[in-house]
């Protein structure tokens, strides 16, 4: 068995490690690309003309239409130096720069002051995408008869960004002609080379990276038709070029039905997971909840084999534990009224020194909790704030003071690393700085992050925080890592969400007013802190699940690597 063949039966024998790994079709559909242009994607027939010949047959086609006037006499190109030559080809392949084999242009500029002529529809790089047309948008500018050749496409054409994603490329596959912008570069090829067969070498350019060697600018890139002349690609005899297309038609084909399978499967296993989470929450008595609870653990591979799913087991942990279900009540805990009198003498004694405001009535936030709960105002458990922080400049040398920024909690997890150095004192009793306990919440942010809260574990003096945070310190008779894991579930995020105010294109913001009434569900205090226990506990397995699923897709993907560069 020669090399390609090797290299084919190796594809067609690895589909199902390309479906097993997380990035293993895009990979595939890569290898698919660059075995094409290697020229071991389909055998090679000896009875084919060489692509030497068909050069031949290319340049006495352009000295004709040069002759008839239909083109320009073309410039010549460089001869391919062997630093361009990245591997060695069939014989009867050649290396070839991109005008050896089509002339190309841009299409006409949008120049209001210029333009004259009839109205026709035209094209711009937003109708132009990877191997399609997007054409509900098609606008209209004045193209003259003597612009019309220049700027119009056909059946057949290759349509190329110029800028934008520059090299980004499709086929004109349409009956009817069509004009485009000068942000377009149209390539029309000699002698009926096939133009599936370049939009494919093009798509391998991008799928590797390569295609960034042609891209010129910062930021918004673009192609130039220079550059674009001077891209040297592999060219195969023509009947091999129809052949490499279908074959790599068939073969996305597969990586289609690889992408639906993967999808559908994925949907089935979220689909299945939401409806056993929703039997714990729907569950009214203890056998009905370690019924459901059961069900997963006996589907616990399939349930947790991707992320989606634990990060809806990460919200399902919270809102059980919020709703009284994690651990069961012990009626010898002290009584929640008891506790809320605790609190009332530590808010008292801040009140007269005029600090914190008076509890509000609380409310509920719509599901049911123990009988030996308590429903609470988040300002009702508060000995200080909600306050905003403080925005100074960063100064590019280390100081004695730390600014947090945005980043630092939106994940909900405190992240000290996530700060800035300031200019300046901060008085060693501001409350600026934070304390360990202090709950740090999104005033501002994208509507996702708004609202989120995060807890600060750590020495106080060290860090203080923006103006788009708040601050708060819960009463020193709660546990503080409760009302987080309160605050963090779904129920206690939308109800900050909805009243979330901003106009179109501002940043949603919540006041401390809204914060404030914030309902809690407030267990014991003994409750409180087995309900954190158990959270910890089973976020710490969501973080194994996670890094076992890491580690699996790590060696799905070196698998399929090992796979891919035996070929």
């Amino acid at each position: 068995m020669n090399e390609q063949d090797m290299s084919r039966a190796l594809l067609e024998q690895h589909f199902d490690i390309a479906f097993a790994a997380p990035d293993g079709i895009k990979k595939l559909r890569e290898l698919i690309l660059t075995l094409a242009m290697q020229g071991k994607l389909v055998p090679q027939d000896p009875n084919d003309q060489p692509a030497s010949e068909l050069l031949k047959e290319i340049e006495a086609e352009k000295r004709r239409m040069v002759k008839a006037g239909k083109i320009r006499e073309p410039k010549p190109l460089p001869e391919i130096k062997p630093d361009e030559v990245p591997y060695e080809l069939p014989k009867s392949w050649e290396w070839v720069r991109f005008a050896n084999i089509a002339q190309h242009n841009s299409g006409k500029m949008l120049d209001k002051s210029r333009n004259k002529g009839k109205y026709r529809d035209y094209i711009t790089t937003s109708n132009l995408y990877w191997g399609f047309f997007e054409l509900d948008n098609v606008r209209q500018m004045p193209i003259s008869d003597e612009e019309i050749e220049k700027c119009t496409a056909r059946k057949g054409d290759l349509l190329l960004c110029e800028g934008g994603e520059a090299g980004r490329a499709a086929v004109w596959f349409y009956d009817n002609e069509v004009c485009f912008q000068n942000h377009i570069h149209r390539a029309r090829f000699y002698c009926d080379i096939d133009p599936y067969y370049a939009y494919r070498f093009f798509e391998k350019l991008n799928a590797t990276g390569e295609i960034n060697q042609y891209r010129q600018g910062v930021g918004i890139s673009n192609m130039s038709g220079k550059v674009l002349a001077s891209i040297v690609l592999p060219f195969p005899p023509l009947a091999e070029q129809k052949r490499i297309v279908a074959r790599i038609d068939q073969l996305m084909a597969r990586c289609e039905e690889l992408e639906k399978l993967r999808a559908e499967r994925e949907a089935k296993r979220l689909t299945v997971h939401i409806s056993a989470l929703n039997r714990l929450f729907e569950a009214q008595g203890s056998d009905s909840f370690y019924d459901a609870w059961h069900f997963i653990n006996r589907h616990f591979s399939e349930l947790y084999f991707v992320k989606a799913n634990v990060t809806e087991l990460r919200k399902a942990i919270l809102q059980l534990g919020i709703m009284g279900k994690l651990v069961p009540q012990d009626p010898n805990d002290q009584p929640v009224k008891d506790l809320l009198a605790r609190i009332f003498v530590e808010r008292k004694k801040l009140i007269l020194r005029s600090t914190i405001d008076r509890g509000q009535q609380p409310t509920t936030l719509g599901y049911e909790i123990p009988e030996s709960w308590r429903w609470q105002c988040l300002d009702n458990i508060l000995v200080f704030g909600p306050t905003n922080g403080f925005s100074p400049k960063a100064v590019g040398y280390e100081t004695s003071v730390r600014s947090l920024t945005l980043t630092a909690t939106t994940s909900g997890v405190f992240k000290g690393e996530h700060s800035k150095f300031i200019s300046g004192d901060i008085p060693f009793n501001s409350e600026l700085w934070l304390r360990d306990g202090d709950i740090l919440v999104q005033r501002g942010n994208t509507l996702e992050y708004v609202g989120v809260p995060a807890v600060y574990r750590g020495k106080q003096n060290c860090f203080i925080y923006p103006d788009l945070m708040m601050k708060l310190r819960v009463s020193s008779e709660i546990n503080s890592s409760f009302i987080h894991f309160a605050m963090s579930s779904e129920p206690c995020r939308e109800f900050l969400r909805s009243r979330a105010s901003g106009t179109s294109g501002t940043m949603p913001k919540i006041n401390q007013a809204t914060l404030k009434s914030l309902p809690v569900p407030l267990p014991p205090l003994a409750e409180q802190n087995r309900i954190v226990a158990k959270i910890d506990k089973l976020m710490s397995l969501c973080d194994q699940l996670e890094q076992q699923i890491d580690a699996t897709a790590k060696k799905q993907s070196v698998l399929l690597n090992a796979v891919i560069s035996r070929m």
